[in-house]
């Protein structure tokens, strides 16, 4: 069992639901990303997506875009991420996820990073622009590790697609709330429930609802049908927001913790 799959059994067993913050590492340093996946693990994550700024990212929104952007200013490598997580993982045991486009883990080259990976304490994969129907060899070097491939399915989905998609997943599978990029929204898109059902009948996995989730009203009403909820641009606005300050860490956390609603 991985340490994102026993994490959920974990909840489960508990009768819980997951929290998933994402933040971009190298924003504002890559020496704050480590103290951020320390205190975002304090202040309750179950998994970490940890985002790999990329010159290009069209899945994502403003925010996100200008954290990759003030990320690759500082001109830092995948290795670079891979040591931070490294260093990190002497202080955190909550899993850990890079969220990644397929470009820059494909010029590190692919095996080379399911290896480094897996030594950096990395736990899955998360490949925004890999087809399922392109995978199959990514996603057995990373099982071949113990590590999660995990996949992204969409409101516009196939059944044929989602079938692909719980075939080589593992871990848990990311449901798109929306069409479209990340961004922080007012309510939470009708049609995420809608796809989290259509995915429960092709897989046993968790499944996480992510893109416009941004504060603790809305994580509740996701958490009323989804296993957990990934919060992301939310997170990173306010750390665009208080870059500088000398409480950044300690306030990102407590920001992190504002955004869940008790579990009893």
């Amino acid at each position: 069992m991985t340490r994102i799959a026993a994490e959920f059994a974990r909840l489960k067993r508990a009768g819980k639901k997951g929290f998933i913050p994402f933040i971009t590492a190298g924003d504002p340093d890559l020496k704050t990303t480590g103290k951020l996946l320390v205190a975002l693990a304090n202040a309750g994550a179950t998994v970490i997506e940890l985002g790999v700024p990329f010159s290009d990212p069209m899945a994502d929104g403003p925010v996100i875009q200008r954290a990759s952007e003030r990320a690759l200013r500082q001109g830092f490598s995948v290795k670079a991420v891979l040591e931070a997580v490294a260093k990190a993982r002497m202080l955190v045991n909550v899993p850990i996820v890079l969220f990644s486009y397929f470009n820059p883990l494909l010029q590190y080259g692919l095996q080379n990073l399911v290896q480094d990976a897996s030594l950096a304490g990395v736990d899955g994969v998360l490949i925004t622009d890999l087809a399922p129907e392109e995978s199959e060899v990514f996603a057995n070097a990373l099982h071949a590790h113990d590590l999660d491939m995990i996949f992204l399915a969409a409101p516009t989905s196939t059944d044929e697609r989602l079938r692909m998609i719980a075939a080589r997943a593992s871990g848990f599978i990311y449901a798109i709330s929306r069409a479209g990029v990340t961004g922080a929204r007012a309510e939470v898109s009708e049609q995420a429930e809608t796809l989290v059902n259509r995915i429960r009948q092709f897989s046993d996995l968790p499944v996480a609802v992510g893109f416009g989730i941004s504060n603790a009203a809305q994580v509740g009403e996701t958490w009323g049908y989804a296993d957990a909820v990934v919060v992301g641009s939310a997170i990173v606005a306010e750390i665009e927001r208080t870059t500088g300050a000398p409480d950044l860490i300690q306030h990102i956390g407590d920001f992190a913790r504002t955004l869940l609603p008790s579990q009893i």
